[in-house]
């Protein structure tokens, strides 16, 4: 299946991708739906009310996750390209939920940046509470994948050993447009899946989510040892090569661009660059 959250007649709602179709299914937004213990079942149902695919507006796939967990370091190449020894346990940080925004939302880069990044990524979406699960338990944790974009400003990123400063700034993480299941990808739930991103038609970044060095289920394992992940979290599983810091020279989004992050299998994320002051 693929699912989404719709914005339609002032809220939002679930929807179903069946053709050029998207399915009402009962709920204000995907978020909500998993949190429903037969959310799989209803999301499969039959329904009376259906929308446009063309031109949808997509809201983030899930608005108000209750956490949002990224990974860092998670691909070889971008390790070295970034100048560091591979990791031997992930590297976790965190993003709120303000900033987070729709597969064809604008980004805003902020006025206080003039290192403003992109990150393509795998994220995957939480379809159950767990914690310290393991095995079969965290495998089926997870309810699906999306595409997400982890835009950085790398000024306020290195200004600490800590990243946090850098990764959450409002209206800046595009994600969705779809959580596609696990059954309809090659790998389930370590798929396997090109992925790429482009600046202005200039391709900035491809590589196979199967050359993540801690796959979803190792993630899921290791993030709920931690916490409790509920439904409707997101972990954002790392980048590969191609950033535009580790560019020579170094290449950032300065506003006007267009940002495409593809996902084989999952979906687009095609977002323009806005600088605040024209938000």
């Amino acid at each position: 299946m693929k699912l989404a959250t719709l914005r339609t007649g002032g809220t939002t709602r679930a929807v179903r991708l069946e053709g050029d179709r998207l399915v009402d299914l009962g709920a204000p937004d995907l978020g909500a739906l998993l949190a429903e213990r037969d959310w799989a079942s209803r999301a499969a149902a039959a329904g009376d009310t259906s929308y446009p695919r063309e031109g949808a507006d997509f809201a983030p796939l899930v608005p108000r996750p209750s956490k949002v967990v990224c990974v860092g370091l998670n691909y070889r190449d971008h390790i070295q390209e970034m100048g560091r020894e591979l990791p031997e346990h992930p590297t976790l940080f965190a993003k709120f939920a303000d900033s987070l925004v729709g597969a064809n939302d604008a980004v805003v880069r902020p006025a206080e940046t003039e290192k403003f990044d992109w990150e393509a990524e795998l994220a995957l979406v939480v379809g159950a509470p767990v914690r310290r699960a393991r095995g079969a338990d965290a495998e089926a944790a997870i309810a699906g994948f999306t595409v997400l974009n982890d835009i950085t400003c790398r000024d306020w990123q290195f200004r600490t050993r800590e990243w946090l400063q850098g990764k959450t700034w409002d209206s800046t993480t595009p994600v969705g447009p779809y959580l596609v299941t696990p059954d309809e990808l090659p790998g389930g739930v370590r798929p396997k899946l090109g992925l790429s991103l482009s600046v202005d038609g200039e391709t900035m970044q491809s590589d196979s989510t199967g050359d993540l060095l801690f796959d979803p289920v190792a993630l899921v394992e290791y993030v709920s040892t931690v916490v409790r992940l509920n439904p409707g979290d997101l972990i954002a599983t790392g980048t590969p090569g191609g950033v535009g810091h580790a560019r020579t020279p170094a290449r950032f989004l300065s506003g006007g661009e267009t940002v495409v992050t593809e996902i084989e299998g999952l979906g687009r994320l095609e977002n323009r660059v806005i600088t605040e002051d024209a938000a």
